[in-house]
Parts: structure tokens; sequence; C-alpha cells
């Protein structure tokens, strides 16, 4: 009986342990997100590029390069009028997916889906955006 109770006492704290690493994830791939969409409002471009993953720089190996692609690629995220994270999604060790619902300068809405990877010295950085209008984010 005590094997028993000991066996699940240690299974329900592994469960538990796993929820809280998903949530330190989650609020550690949110607080990135939001360092970045702070600074792009700034027009901080220096700070916005220090999110970004090797990936995305190395498409974009300059601050003004990049800061162009957002500027002409994605103005929804460039100067959004305010954003709320919704959807949170882990799809792999150290790989994340966050819905950000955005609302534009436009005054339409947008969802931006942001896929963040953990980098080899545990931070997160953001290796791509992906961004959608939707009709039916507010009512």
């Amino acid at each position: 009986m005590r094997r028993a109770i000991f066996a699940f006492s240690f299974v329900s704290l592994m469960l538990a342990s796993q929820a809280f690493a998903g949530d330190a994830e989650i609020k550690t791939g949110q607080a990135v997100i939001d360092g970045q969409l702070k600074a792009l409002i700034a027009n901080d471009g220096a700070k916005a590029y220090s999110f970004a993953a090797p990936n995305v720089k190395q498409v974009f190996p300059t601050v003004e390069a990049f800061m162009n692609m957002v500027t002409n690629g994605y103005p929804p995220v460039r100067k959004p009028q305010s954003y709320s994270f919704g959807k949170f999604e882990e799809t792999g060790p150290g790989s994340i997916v966050q819905h950000v619902l955005i609302v534009g300068p436009d005054g339409k809405d947008y969802e931006a889906v942001y896929t963040l990877q953990q980098q080899p010295d545990g931070t997160f950085q953001i290796t791509g955006c992906s961004l959608r209008a939707s009709n039916s984010l507010s009512t």
C-alpha cells in the first residue's frame, strides 16, 4: 500500500513539475515577444533585433535590414495599437509557438503566430512570425 501511495505521489510530483516547466516557458516566451514589441514601438531597432534568433539574423544580417523587413512586411507588429497573448503550444523540447492578438495601426485585428527556440545558452529567441488579418478576434 505504501508503495502505491509513493508511486502515486511521485507521478503527481512529476506531472506538477512538468506543468510548472510549461508555465515557465509560457512566461519566458511571452516576455521575449513583449520585449521585442515594446522595442519596436519605441523605435529601438537594436533592442528589437536582439530578440531575433540566429536563423533570422542570417537572413537579415543588420539591424537596418531587419527593421526594413518588419516595417514593410509587418506593419501591425511594427506599430500595434494593442496586443494580447493567445494560445500557446509547446511543439518540442525547447520549441514553442505563441499566438498574439494584435490591433494594428489601421485599427484592424490581426493574429501573429510567433515561433521561438531555446538557444544553447538557455534563452529563447524568436525564429519566425507569421501574420494574418482576422475578422473574428473582436466584437
